[in-house]
């Protein structure tokens, strides 16, 4: 038996013993090095459900996740037991027309782990064990701690809002919501050469995280406002409809937003008419694709520092107050969860 963190419903999260999956041709068993718990675990724990994704049946949350390979299945000829991994969450099919255009993030038919996009939901990787495509896991270095190898999946998905942006080499640029999402967007924006960047939240505490990430001014709009700033790309990942109508007022005409914050269910209100007027180029971002491989090879490299976003460690069995610490972002900003130790 596998013990696996389930959640039933709303703040009913759950140490399950689940039977293992089998292991198929290509797939390999994984154990839990480490897991972030996200933006959208805390969604599902909290609301039951993250945008149009209702929780209709027990799932196993966690995606962000990093492990070592205990068993291979048949066919598998790039990974051998005991080599550590951090894991691409996304499986996607391969056959659709996005993923044949090279868009495998909008896959039609994509499984990523602890999702209920679908009926049955994807079980997610929050488990003592769990499987995997070979596909889906990147070597990673033995001294690359798994809390920060687990970071690969958020870094992507601010990698690929960078690349939604365009090119951003001497500009300036806005981040709504500091976040984790937001903050590592920091280290992406950097990376990709913008000259200034501003992140602007309502709390002071992922101010300072954003601020030793690199962002050059920090804006507690609770208190200050951005009126004398102008942008040339704006990146929203607070979703929020507030959030959004400070990026649209912030661009310059011929600006880019990219959307990447998920939005509650229902219609928002936005002020779209400074889209017409400027002309700004407004762009959704969702996931990732091939950035995975490249937020994997950064952290190996050493080529960025994610720990100031690392707040907390605790066991499986300890799973509620990781989840209660992780959604006050007063106190955290990535807390990770271990299994237990034996």
């Amino acid at each position: 038996m596998n013990r696996a963190l389930t959640l039933h419903s709303v703040h009913d999260l759950r140490l399950d013993e689940l039977p293992e999956a089998p292991l198929h041709p290509g797939e390999v068993r994984l154990r839990l090095g480490a897991g972030g718990i996200c933006g959208s675990d805390l969604h599902y724990w909290a609301h039951g459900g993250v945008g149009d994704f209702k929780l209709r049946q027990p799932m196993v949350l966690g995606h962000e996740v990093a492990g070592t390979v205990s068993d291979i299945g048949e066919g598998v000829d790039t990974l051998r037991p005991g080599q550590r991994v951090t894991i691409n969450p996304a499986r996607p099919c391969r056959n659709c027309d996005q993923c044949l255009s090279g868009h495998a993030n909008r896959c039609r038919n994509v499984r990523f782990y602890g999702s209920a996009a679908r009926f049955p939901h994807v079980q997610g990787a929050f488990a003592e064990s769990f499987v995997a495509d070979q596909a889906q896991c990147f070597p990673i270095p033995d001294e690359l701690p798994f809390a920060v190898a687990a970071m690969a999946e958020p870094l992507a998905v601010t990698l690929h809002a960078v690349g939604q942006a365009g090119p951003l080499l001497g500009r300036d640029v806005l981040i709504v919501g500091a976040g984790p999402i937001g903050a590592l967007c920091v280290l992406s924006v950097r990376l990709a050469g913008a000259r200034r960047i501003t992140i602007c939240d309502v709390q002071d505490a992922p101010l300072m995280v954003a601020a030793k990430l690199g962002a050059d001014r920090v804006v507690n709009v609770s208190r200050e406002t951005l009126d004398d700033l102008e942008v040339d790309a704006a990146l929203e990942a607070s979703g929020s409809a507030a959030g959004l109508a400070s990026a649209l007022s912030a661009l310059m005409p011929g600006g880019t937003l990219v959307q990447l914050g998920m939005f509650p269910p229902g219609p928002i209100s936005v002020p779209l008419g400074l889209a017409i007027s400027r002309e700004l180029r407004v762009i959704g971002s969702f996931r990732f694709a091939a950035e995975f491989g490249l937020a994997a090879e950064l952290l190996s490299l050493g080529r960025l520092d994610v720990t100031p976003l690392l707040s907390a460690q605790f066991e499986l069995s300890h799973a509620a107050d990781a989840f209660a610490l992780a959604a006050d972002r007063s106190r955290a900003m990535k807390v990770s969860l271990v299994p237990d130790v034996h």
